[in-house]
Parts: C-alpha cells; structure tokens; sequence
C-alpha cells in the first residue's frame, strides 16, 4: 500500500502531531507498506522518506504558536507531490489547518482520512464552519484521537467520526539508556507558555525540601522570565530544545515526569511517553490527560493550577518507594496498550475500508481536467513564488 502521511504542522520542530506523523509513517514501514511524510520543513527532514512542502511560519492557535505553511508555493508543492506520487491512500493529520492538508483535501483524488487532534477551541474551526461542513464529507474516514476531539469535531462538522487513540513508539523509549542522576528527579517537557503550567510546577518545587533535581526541557515565550525568578534554586536545570533520543534518556533517567498543563490538551502522548520509559507520572486533571493515564492507577492527577496539590503528589511518589513502583508497573501496561505499531494496525484497516469505498464527495471529472497543468508548469510557478519572496 503507498501512503500520504500529510502534517500541517513543521516536521522538524517538536509537537504532538509532527510526532504521530512520523512515529505512524516508521511503523508502517515496518509493517511492509510505503510511506511518504509530507509536510513543512525548517531545515533538513528529521527522517529519511519526508518530502518537504517549504518552510513554516509561526501562527498564534489555541494558546499556543503553530508552525504552518499557509504560503502559495507550499500549496503548490503540495498540489505536484500529490500528482507525482500516486498514492492509494492520503492521511490528512488536522485537515483544515491552513496549508498543505487542507490543500491536499481539496486537490487530491485518492481515498482521503482525516485525522482531528485539536480539543477545547480552534481558529480554524471557528472561521471555516460553513466550509468544514461540506467539505468534511470528502473525507473517506473521519478519526478523532480523543471524545474531546471528536466533540469538538463533530460539532464543527455535523459528521460522525470513529474513536483512536495517539500511539507511542514503546521500545525506543522502554530500551533507552537512562541519563545518569544522583538524587531524585523530575523531568518537564513541553513549551514555556501559561497553558503548559511550568510556573505552576515551579513554584511547587520551591516548596519540596531536600535535595533533588528538576530537568527542564524546550523552551518558549516564558523561558526568560521563569528563568529569572527562579535563578537563585540551583536544583532547577534548564536544558532547552534536545534530541529525541535524549529526551527518551531523560524520561527513563527521571524518578517523576511532571505535566502540570492548565488545559487545552486532547491526549497526553508525553505521560504514555514517560510511562513507556518507566517513570512515574504526576499531571492535571483534564479530560485529555485521561485518555492517556487512568488516575490513580497509571498516574496521579491533581486538579489544574493547584500547586499545593501538585507539590503534595510529587512529595507522595518521591518518598514513597513502593507507590512509585506501583504506578511504574501499572504506567507500562498502560503504555503497551497506546503502542504506535497497535495504532499503525488500526490505521491499514481503516486504510484498506477507505480504499474498498473510494473516493468521496468529490467533483472528479472536473478536477481530473485541471491535470492539464502539467508538473512542469506547477514546478515553475513554486520557482516564481520562491523567488519573488
């Protein structure tokens, strides 16, 4: 089977849905089925089989800034990929951010799924409703990866979409080596900006005695500033940006991974990260968090913002040996249940339906005409765009 796996998002910056692109693409390869990655780029593709539609732009959504190729030559590179590949299949991740999914949902002539990530608000939902509700139905299979994302979806949309879950590549986090400690650690991951709670966990770590070690990786708006405030605790080490490899180090190296978030969030792929890597977890209380670590039993979940809260769950799992190992234990079963190459599965099945009903909705015989504009051309348009830019 030859596949599109399409981001809307830049592939060689870090975030969930780059993540599942690539982490789906590498387990269908495995499993014997071609794969393309098509999306933006910010520099050299991360892994081998991505065709790059041009460079990102960052974009203020849903709390947070996306790096999204809305410009006329991405589209357009977006537009002679589709035609030069041929798939039998294209995966649209988020289809109506602005760029190369929504553009490929309008262009394409194969089976088109579509997968919906967002949860709580969307721009594009908000702006694109009357749009979204008749071009939703060109979508073969609708998948949303968490209740939160199919509501929100739904709503957009008045469609019907089946349940999934996010998947985690198990071993490479499960085999990493651990990064050496000395005391007792917690590990953070995730943007410095208000929704992802930092300020929130660092303040409750000024309130844990002893000694102990909180790693803090990436960076973002409130770097500088936290940075700042927290300057004179020698116990906080900020690591900024690092490799995937070193951030699987990390998490297997941590006593406790930390995701204080506020909200916003529709699945937490970095607590099924984490608890892949054996650590053991302490977040929020929200719904997306859910879906990924039952509480109590996979992680403990304390209610968002609540730093006494917070800093009570990390005292509990740090000093209590036998808890700690209990979620452990219980966050790696969890962790196999969400394993990328059991999500890669499910996807060729829904491939497979996809292709059996063809494609949807569509005005095929008027866009098979446009193919009248040759590659070529196309290719000298993008060279026009690029160079006028």
């Amino acid at each position: 089977m030859r596949v599109g796996l399409f981001s809307p998002y830049s592939l060689t910056r870090p975030g969930g849905v780059q993540g599942q692109v690539l982490g789906l693409a590498r387990s269908l390869r495995t499993a014997g089925h071609e794969v393309r990655v098509l999306g933006p780029c910010d520099g050299a593709p991360p892994d081998p089989g991505i065709i790059p539609l041009g460079n990102s732009v960052p974009i203020e959504a849903n709390g947070s800034i996306a790096a999204l190729a809305p410009d006329p030559s991405a589209q357009l590179r977006t537009i002679r990929s589709l035609w030069d590949e041929q798939f039998d299949v294209v995966h649209l991740h988020e289809p109506f951010a602005p760029g190369p999914t929504s553009t490929a949902l309008l262009i394409g002539d194969a089976p088109l799924v579509g997968t919906f990530h967002a949860a709580g608000t969307s721009a594009s939902y908000r702006y694109l409703l009357p749009l979204m509700r008749y071009f939703a139905t060109w979508l073969s299979v609708r998948v949303a990866v968490s209740k939160d994302a199919r509501t929100l979806a739904a709503a957009a949309t008045g469609c019907s979409f089946e349940l999934l879950f996010n998947g985690i590549e198990v071993e490479r986090f499960a085999a990493a080596e651990p990064w050496p400690t000395t005391v007792p650690t917690i590990s953070f991951l995730g943007r410095h900006e208000p929704r992802k709670g930092l300020a929130q966990l660092l303040e409750a770590v000024e309130r844990l005695p002893g000694e102990l070690e909180v790693w803090v990786m990436s960076d973002g708006p409130q770097t500088e500033a936290l940075q700042a405030r927290h300057a004179d605790d020698a116990r906080i080490v900020w690591l900024g940006r690092i490799s995937d490899d070193e951030k699987a180090r990390r998490l297997r190296g941590s006593d406790v991974f930390c995701a204080p978030s506020l909200g916003g969030e529709s699945f937490g792929v970095v607590l099924a990260e984490a608890m892949a890597a054996g650590t053991a977890v302490v977040a929020s209380d929200l719904a997306g968090y859910r879906n990924a670590a039952r509480p109590g039993r996979d992680a403990l979940l304390v209610p968002p913002g609540d730093v006494d809260a917070l800093a009570a769950a990390l005292k509990a799992v740090l000093d209590d040996d036998s808890r700690r190992a209990e979620l452990v234990e219980a966050g790696r079963r969890r962790a196999d249940e969400l394993s990328m190459d059991r999500l890669a599965a499910c996807y060729v099945e829904i491939y497979e339906r996809a292709m059996a009903h063809g494609p949807t909705g569509r005005p095929w015989g008027q866009r098979r005409r446009t193919r009248s504009l040759t590659s070529r051309a196309v290719t000298t348009t993008i060279a026009a765009c690029s160079s006028s830019s």
